[in-house]
């Protein structure tokens, strides 16, 4: 059985959220945990706050496949997809860590490329729209064959589990994460004697590459964002996305499934 005892805490630098990570460090330590300041010397990477804050642990940390992703919520109430543990149940989180019943999953990864020039990972979604009030145009293409041509608000690319997030609100469906795969699709797309697309959200496999190139005539000055943080580029010809080799490792808790945080989250 592998032991998780040194512990990397991520988390902002408010006070009232370092005065949480002293908090949990006094109830852990006595029981054998140790707390490091870089996470390459970690079992755990732990982020404390809500799903934000996870994802901002992940890309701060490289998403790194060898480490034990854990999310500490500061509030009971709060229902989260990538949060297990609370500040006022630390005991829960140590049994937890210490249980043989304890297994690890696997959270898939998106790699975003823009211009065969700069590479970006994320694990909830990718998206892309214009900044100026009209449509943009953008050309998708699966594995280099044409699809179709796109004209409206922007497109949005999702991860499994990033599926119940803007991808849901877009009426997208929501993917089981052990279907390796990513989700295209729509914002507002303008379907008319003019203009067709398929108006559905397209799942595509792990072996799969969506290319999106860009109307360069448009002069729509994009807005792209990965997860919960915005890209500052705006010279883009092209993007190409595909699942990662790449994955992110989390604690799996009994009958704590992907399936019964989805229920719990929105039923």
């Amino acid at each position: 059985m592998t032991s998780y005892k040194r512990i990397y805490l991520f988390s902002s630098k408010d006070r009232d959220v370092l005065e949480t990570r002293e908090k949990i460090q006094k109830e852990m330590e006595p029981h054998g945990f140790e707390f490091v300041s870089n996470y390459d010397d970690a079992d755990i990477i732990a982020s404390v706050g809500g799903d934000g804050s996870f994802l901002q642990a992940c890309r701060k940390t490289n998403f790194n496949k060898d480490k034990v992703y854990i999310g500490i919520k500061t509030r009971l109430d709060q229902n989260y997809l990538y949060v297990d543990f609370s500040i006022d149940d630390i005991p829960h989180l140590i049994e937890s860590i210490d249980s043989h019943e304890v297994s690890v999953r696997k959270y898939p990864v998106l790699e975003v490329n823009l211009n065969n020039q700069m590479s970006y990972m994320c694990l909830n979604d990718f998206y892309i729209k214009s900044s100026v009030i009209k449509p943009m145009k953008m050309e998708i293409y699966i594995d280099d064959e044409y699809f179709e041509a796109f004209n409206g608000d922007g497109l949005l690319i999702s991860t499994p589990t990033g599926s119940t997030g803007y991808n849901k609100s877009l009426d997208g469906a929501i993917i089981d994460p052990k279907i390796r795969s990513m989700q295209l699709t729509e914002i507002a797309s303008l379907n008319n004697n003019n203009f067709r697309t398929v108006s559905s959200s397209v799942v595509l496999g792990d072996t799969r590459t969506l290319k999106i190139i860009l109307d360069k005539e448009g002069n729509y000055y994009p807005i792209m964002g990965l997860d919960n943080e915005a890209l500052s580029i705006q010279e883009t010809d092209f993007i190409s996305l595909r699942i990662q080799d790449k994955y992110i490792r989390t604690l799996k808790l009994p009958q704590n499934s992907f399936w019964s945080k989805v229920q719990r989250k929105f039923l």
